[in-house]
């Protein structure tokens, strides 16, 4: 899925070919700030490591850019492998780096990725992370004006809190 999407304060769009490699170093920064509920370590050469040919070669999986004044702000990754059934769309990865956080650009981009991608979406969130379940609470609930269901996964081979919602589903005025 192509899309653009501009706002004064930021613009999301599909990252491009060339744009393999700040993908990988907004997820390795996104890896670091999560070191304290992710448990991995660093490889030989000092890198958390992603695999990311998923998202360059795979129809179902894209990978898109968030930027404020031209500059990489953030990364999303979205794939068609839902964890629970009734689902069209996982949220793989979402960052939004410290400098940018708190300004309202991760919900703004996170809204405009559900409106632009249509369909019944699941995000979720690690067992240990509380800001980002807040985070995703409080946006999707803005989002859908209250209209998702929430589930804690404690087996399986993704495990964690996940909201599900219906981004064709009519929305409440913000």
């Amino acid at each position: 899925m192509q899309f653009v999407s501009t706002d004064p304060a930021f613009e999301i769009r599909s990252a491009r070919a060339d744009e393999r490699l700040p993908v990988y170093r907004l997820l390795e920064l996104y890896q670091h700030d999560l070191s304290d509920v992710w448990d991995q370590d660093l490889d030989s050469h000092g890198e958390y490591g992603y695999a990311l040919d998923e998202y360059w070669f795979t129809p179902d999986s894209n990978a898109y850019v968030v930027l404020v004044e031209s500059r990489y702000a953030g990364v999303a990754l979205v794939n068609r492998r839902p964890k629970v059934p009734g689902g069209t769309y996982w949220l793989e990865q979402f960052f939004v780096l410290k400098k940018y956080r708190r300004r309202g650009i991760g919900a703004a981009a996170a809204s405009a990725l559900f409106d632009a991608i249509p369909g019944v979406w699941q995000v979720g969130q690690m067992p240990r992370n509380l800001p980002a379940q807040a985070f995703w609470r409080a946006t999707i609930g803005r989002y859908t004006g209250g209209r998702y269901t929430e589930v804690r996964l404690e087996s399986g081979p993704w495990q964690g809190v996940l909201q599900q919602f219906d981004s064709q589903a009519p929305r409440s005025p913000s």
